[in-house]
């Protein structure tokens, strides 16, 4: 009777995801499974995954693949399909019936399709289970998103089932969640990757669209508590590439250093901008190019001489 309601509790606990990537090998060391949770309390406007901000269902519309044949406007309850001949087939967001996906589902050319699907955990460990065999070779399991915290009961069921089995367990974390978030995972968690962006708090929120500062403490925080920790800072050209952000930066982590495995400075690329055009949404920095290795390598240089270890790019 115990092993029955212990199922039964463990069956209906779900996540929101967006995706499930096998053979990854930049997020951890070896080759990983990634899970891609859905929902980020960040807007970061340089943000490669748009679609991992929102934590609902939504559609993406590719308007390349739109063959104008109008059954998604037929088959929409809410009426918020508009037409143009520009665009085809557009979802008006403020209309739509999220999770609703009956315009993608009767699409022929795929030019609707749905983001987001909630999974129990079986339903994720079972593909989990399926890359084993890599795992033996030093690869495991990584959380991404989005933030992944924001879904902790979820997250912190799937570390400790991964652990139980000799999985090794990494996270992927913007930091911008309460502690005790942190505090559930932490016995089940071998690697943290750590976002750190804009150490100035008005520039941060302008740019991200929150402060920093529950960002920064959760690192002093975990810095008290783990020794394995990986902080990532994308460098987006006219944003956070001053000196004085990096500067910044590395007075900050020279205190922590001792916990901080390494510093990855991680060069912007927009190619994530079709997926904002998908969502509707415009993509901001259109007119930022990627850095150069001239300003990857000066602003890598400045946190080395904090004393940290710092190299230009991920695994």
């Amino acid at each position: 009777m115990v092993n029955a309601e212990a199922s039964r509790r463990r069956e209906s606990l779900k996540a929101l995801i967006f995706d499930i990537e096998r053979f990854a090998v930049h997020d951890g060391p070896g080759i990983r499974t990634l899970i891609f949770f859905k929902g980020c309390p960040l807007r970061c406007l340089w943000c490669c995954n748009p679609e991992s901000q929102a934590g609902i269902i939504e559609i993406l519309y590719s308007k390349q693949k739109c063959i104008l044949c109008g059954k998604c406007k037929i088959v929409c309850p809410a009426d918020a399909i508009e037409f143009s001949p520009s665009m085809g087939y557009t979802i008006n967001r403020e209309k739509c019936l999220v999770g609703c996906s009956l315009c993608a589902q009767s699409c022929p050319s795929t030019a609707k399709e749905v983001c987001g699907r909630y999974v129990t955990i079986e339903e994720v460990m079972n593909e989990i289970k399926r890359d084993s065999v890599f795992y033996r070779e030093g690869g495991g399991v990584t959380l991404s998103g989005g933030e992944p915290l924001i879904q902790v009961a979820f997250a912190k069921k799937l570390l400790s089932m991964c652990k139980n089995i000799g999985i090794h367990t990494a996270i992927e974390t913007s930091g911008h969640i309460p502690w005790e978030n942190f505090d559930a995972i932490l016995p089940y968690t071998d690697l943290f990757y750590y976002d750190l962006k804009i150490m100035d708090r008005k520039m941060h929120k302008k740019y991200t669209g929150v402060s920093n500062e529950i960002i920064l403490e959760n690192l002093r925080e975990l810095s008290k508590r783990s020794t394995k920790i990986i902080v990532r800072i994308p460098l987006i050209p006219t944003i956070n590439d001053s000196s004085e952000n990096f500067r910044a930066i590395g007075a900050f982590i020279a205190p922590l250093k001792a916990s901080i495995q390494e510093i990855q400075v991680l060069p912007y690329h927009s190619l994530g901008a079709p997926k904002y055009e998908k969502l509707g949404r415009k993509y901001e920095l259109e007119n930022i190019q990627p850095p150069d290795l001239e300003s990857l390598e000066r602003c890598s240089s400045i946190l080395r001489q904090y004393g940290i270890k710092t190299r230009i790019g991920g695994q």
